[in-house]
């Protein structure tokens, strides 16, 4: 039982976290904050996160598993792979363009982590772990519709991710700039500029012989 109730702890301290950090910016954030957030002392958040770079691991961790299980809903939400890949693109948009918490944090964390090397690593975490998701779910639906990507695979998710990000941090300063129809119908013509016949496997025969 304590064991839960420790776990019960930290869910309830990373989502104070996440609200606090989205509402203040994590220059303007300190455990206390959070800790007042959560309705505990400073020692109890201490006790769990000894410092604030601690917590921030685990509230990139808990934003990225919200973003993972929303976009790995649109991926399988179709039998038709380029539907799915549609589907797919957009919601990585709209997950973003929504600016929930967890965009909110991820777009702060992005701005501070320029001149705070502390960041750097969990927001990598982050990335690596968003991008290897893509990549994976891409693969799939490209190779059942016979496509193969013309660069490194792992670098397509890096360029999508990277223009959404990018698109996001314009959204925010200049709300009338990115409509939401011009960016998906982007992410589909870059996705698909990515992307060519694969020739048959060797041995195949041709459809219909």
């Amino acid at each position: 039982m304590r064991y839960k109730k420790s776990e019960i702890s930290v869910a309830h301290i990373v989502e104070a976290a996440m609200r606090v950090l989205a509402r203040q910016g994590y220059a303007h954030s300190s455990l206390m904050d959070i800790a007042n957030e959560v309705g505990m002392s400073k020692g109890a958040v201490h006790y769990h996160f000894p410092t604030k770079e601690a917590l921030i691991g685990q509230v990139l961790e808990t934003a990225c598993d919200a973003v993972a299980e929303r976009t790995r809903k649109a991926w399988t939400e179709s039998d038709n792979p380029i539907l799915a890949m549609r589907s797919a693109l957009h919601e990585l948009w709209r997950v973003r363009a929504e600016l929930s918490n967890e965009a909110k944090v991820v777009a702060d964390l992005l701005a501070q982590s320029l001149h705070d090397d502390k960041l750097r690593k969990p927001l990598a975490a982050y990335y690596r772990f968003a991008s290897a998701q893509v990549e994976e779910h891409m693969r799939v639906n490209a190779e059942a519709f016979g496509l193969r990507p013309k660069i490194d695979p792992k670098l397509i998710p890096r360029i999508l991710n990277g223009l959404l990000d990018g698109l996001l941090m314009q959204r925010i300063v200049d709300p009338e700039s990115v409509r939401d129809e011009d960016v998906t119908q982007a992410l589909e013509i870059l996705a698909a500029s990515l992307f060519e016949l694969a020739p048959p496997a060797e041995g195949a025969k041709p459809k219909g012989a």
